[in-house]
């Protein structure tokens, strides 16, 4: 049965969705129209994400998908519903998965429904629903939640709306440490000298900074002592460093060099450690979808310092903007293949990569980016190859 008939008598129920208005004016982002909830993080403060701004009209063209590239229908999930009540804690790339088999194809099936007060956004309660669109499978808010109608959902933050991955995810490389490019910290201000007779310093202690006499008094800073050399396994290339987060502090006094106040700390602050703004975000809302490019990289850091990486973790990869990767761009993870003897033939055979997962991107640099697992098959490892989803 074709999938236009599978879904004409349950497409012609849902009279209160205007077919014709979903290609008219409106934008297919289910986050276009709004201002996005956000993550803070320890981050270059010139380095903005690219992914969905606060309105429609101020996405890039590039992250607008497009329903016309669609020559076959986008292949289901097995067992999927028909409608879905989303519930709290659901993500975008969990309501994907629930109704695709891949869940990135999610921006060129969704239809916004007119009818919906802020169609763009998706709350607790709403009713998704599949629906065939001339001959295509698409997935609408069929019926928007009680919560969303309410009086009340005027006043109520719009972090409550369903983001693309788990904020608490996220926000965990916070606390095990971070990565910088090796551009961004040869950049960032630095800790000249401690205030009085102190060799380091610690929380209650005031350091001298240079680099921040353009920042606005009372900045928050997070102190980075860098660690270990971070190679590029494919050219030996040294593209960063292992960031130890060891402190904040708050700008005190502006000038060259400036003064900053240490609020807390967990290490002792030494000369040399950096400063990063604690202002910059990383927008929790974006399209899941395969990179515009042909990627071929490889994951060099995990977060937390694991040996086998999971499901939900934040690794660290090989491959940047300059590579065309983009926030909110998925990549398959492969095991590298290991070279083994051959008992019989004689000599050595590399055995071929196996599937171990998938990634999304959250957070790009030049030469590198931030992803977080979303779904491990197999043991996912250091050097292990990311390639555009299959």
């Amino acid at each position: 049965m074709s999938l236009c008939k599978k879904y004409v008598n349950y497409s012609l129920r849902l009279t209160t969705v205007t077919l014709a208005a979903a290609l008219v004016g409106c934008s297919l982002n289910p986050f276009g129209n709004s201002d996005e909830p956000q993550v803070s993080v320890p981050t270059d403060s010139t380095t903005q994400s690219q992914s969905g701004g606060a309105s429609a009209s101020s996405v890039p063209s590039q992250y607008e998908p497009v329903l016309e590239r669609i020559n076959e229908p986008v292949p289901l999930a097995e067992g999927h519903p028909n409608e879905y009540v989303v519930q709290v804690g659901d993500t975008l790339w969990d309501i994907s998965a629930t109704f695709l088999k891949d869940p990135w194809f999610w921006p060129e099936i969704w239809y916004v429904n007119p009818d919906i007060e802020n169609p763009h956004l998706i709350y607790p309660g709403d009713v998704l629903g599949l629906v065939s669109i001339n001959g295509q499978a698409r997935i609408t808010n069929v019926r928007a939640s009680t919560y969303r109608m309410s009086p009340q959902a005027r006043v109520t933050p719009l972090s409550e709306a369903v983001t693309s991955i788990p904020y608490q995810d996220v926000a965990q490389f916070l606390s095990y440490g971070i990565v910088l490019e090796k551009n961004q910290a040869d950049a960032l201000p630095y800790v000249l000298e401690t205030r009085g007779e102190h060799l380091v310093a610690s929380a209650g202690n005031e350091v001298y900074v240079r680099g921040v006499s353009d920042a606005d008094a009372s900045t928050r800073y997070h102190v980075i002592h860098i660690g270990e050399k971070l190679v590029d396994p494919d050219d030996n290339h040294l593209i960063g460093y292992h960031g130890i987060l060891v402190g904040q502090g708050s700008l005190r006094r502006t000038g060259d060099p400036a003064a900053v106040a240490l609020t807390n700390t967990s290490q002792e602050v030494i000369s040399g450690d950096r400063l990063l703004p604690q202002t910059v975000n990383v927008p929790l809302n974006f399209f899941p979808r395969s990179p515009s490019t042909n990627i071929e990289g490889r994951i060099i850091h995990v977060v937390g310092g694991v040996s086998l990486i999971g499901q939900y973790q934040v690794v660290v990869m090989n491959r940047g903007s300059s590579n065309g990767l983009s926030d909110g761009d998925v990549l398959s993870v492969f095991q590298t293949g290991s070279v083994v003897d051959d008992r019989f033939g004689g000599g050595k055979v590399t055995l071929p990569d196996e599937t171990a997962g998938t990634i999304m991107v959250f957070k790009t640099y030049d030469r590198i980016s931030y992803g977080l697992v979303m779904e491990a098959t197999d043991a996912i490892r250091i050097h292990d190859t990311v390639r555009n989803p299959i």
